[in-house]
């Protein structure tokens, strides 16, 4: 007999989490390799979350959970600043000449992949909101 179960409530949270961090950093201009740098996942995952209906529940390590959390706050933070899509979607790739960024884009210094990168940078776009959250 076949016994057809539902995928555990968050298996299904951290799936849907990836799929919108990945149309997020998609929309933005990220490459797959960026993406998958800065999200640390692999890029059959990565593929499959691009997919409308590749990704339905997947185990997330917290640090990988930390990591789509930061990009979704970061459009969070970006929805808040700007009201044009050219903005709030272009402003990640960017040069950005304040001095943590170096005239880097953010997805450049988040493309590096290291958890600190992707905080970092997070929390200066945060800043951008000031007292608006």
């Amino acid at each position: 007999m076949l016994t057809l179960t539902a995928a555990a409530p968050e298996k299904t949270t951290s799936a849907t989490g990836l799929r919108a961090a990945v149309a997020i950093l998609d929309k933005s201009g990220a490459t797959g390799e960026q993406g998958e740098a800065i999200l640390r996942v692999s890029h059959s995952t990565y593929a499959r979350a691009k997919r409308k209906d590749g990704l339905a529940a997947i185990n997330l390590d917290r640090d990988q959970l930390t990591r789509v959390s930061f990009v979704l706050n970061i459009h969070a933070a970006l929805r808040t600043v700007f009201d044009n899509p050219e903005n709030l979607y272009g402003f990640m790739r960017m040069p950005n000449h304040n001095p943590f960024f170096l005239g880097r884009s953010p997805l450049e210094v988040m493309g590096s992949g290291d958890i600190v990168a992707v905080y970092e940078t997070f929390r200066r776009i945060d800043v951008l909101r000031g007292s608006q959250w």
